[in-house]
């Protein structure tokens, strides 16, 4: 199955949010009142105020300067406009690499680790998982048990143990295997923030100072929270500058509008959409697929 059928299946929810209210306020009058009830039916799709103001005004401009008329031609600029504003320049992947995942608990983060292992494994790239989330005791045995399904290497502790320590010890073995790929698990417990951001702190330090390779900090969320999505990426850029997003649970969601909030307020790149359950239902994200199976 190739991606745009993936996300045929996964978004259908938020087409059904979003395409049909179109044809509703559509009458072929492309008047102020038309552009204001589209804003507000973007909007209360969880594209945010600002992300959706940008959209209609590109809309406008497209829509006069092609002379649209007909429902069809309208849909044709709004997908336009939708895939611009997703559409991040960026530099292309490198390796070696190692990608700090983070994330509140409960987001699919450890599952998240173990599709992209699984990934980057079917690319023929040596992997190592580094098990650094040590607070809960499932953590360590579910990443395990990724680790075995993608056939990658993993080094872990148990629990309580102190993750800088699981990082240290992981990061010199991917150096000395020379490894492409590394995956580091985080904590992802909120209750206690001033810990959680010291955690975080330590395990850069040490992997500036232990890796040689390229890094990447992703945020691993959950589709299904919608705006709530908006405080987890503001609250963990200002701990560790985010790389990237990983988006999960896309398919049991009808709120996939937030990926334009999230990239037009902090110009973070999504990068992995989770689009199903299975080992290869995490796909690298493309803008112009997901706006062409939501409109």
């Amino acid at each position: 199955m190739g991606v745009f059928s993936k996300f045929f299946g996964a978004l259908k929810k938020t087409k059904d949010a979003i395409s049909k209210k179109i044809s509703q306020i559509f009458v072929g009058e492309l008047d102020d009142d038309f552009y204001e009830d589209l804003e507000y039916m973007l909007v209360s799709s969880d594209i945010s105020v600002e992300a959706a103001a940008e959209i209609v005004d590109n809309v406008k401009a497209l829509a006069k300067k092609q002379k649209v008329k007909t429902e069809e031609d309208f849909k044709k600029i709004l997908r336009e406009a939708m895939a611009e504003l997703l559409d991040i320049e960026q530099d292309p992947e490198e390796f070696p690499t190692l990608y700090t995942i983070i994330g509140v608990n409960g987001v699919g983060k450890t599952t998240a680790i173990g599709k992209l292992a699984h990934n980057y494994k079917k690319q023929k790239k040596s992997v190592l998982m580094v098990a650094g989330d040590t607070f809960r005791a499932s953590a360590s045995d579910q990443l395990v048990e990724w680790s075995k399904r993608a056939g990658v290497r993993i080094v872990k502790y148990g629990e309580g143990v102190d993750p800088g320590a699981v990082v240290f010890d992981g990061v010199k073995s991917a150096v000395a295997r020379k490894d492409d790929v590394v995956l580091v698990d985080t904590a992802g417990r909120l209750h206690n923030k001033v810990g959680l951001m010291d955690e975080l702190k330590k395990i850069a330090k040490i992997i500036g100072r232990e890796w040689n390779g390229a890094t990447k900090n992703y945020l691993v969320i959950d589709a299904t929270t919608g705006q709530n999505a908006m405080v987890q990426v503001e609250m963990f850029n200002e701990i560790m500058p985010l790389d990237g997003i990983i988006l999960t649970k896309l398919d049991g969601s009808s709120k996939g509008g937030v990926v334009f909030a999230i990239v037009k307020k902090f110009g973070i790149p999504i990068k992995w959409v989770g689009v199903g359950e299975g080992i290869d239902d995490l796909e690298p994200f493309d803008p112009k697929a997901f706006v062409e199976n939501i409109i």
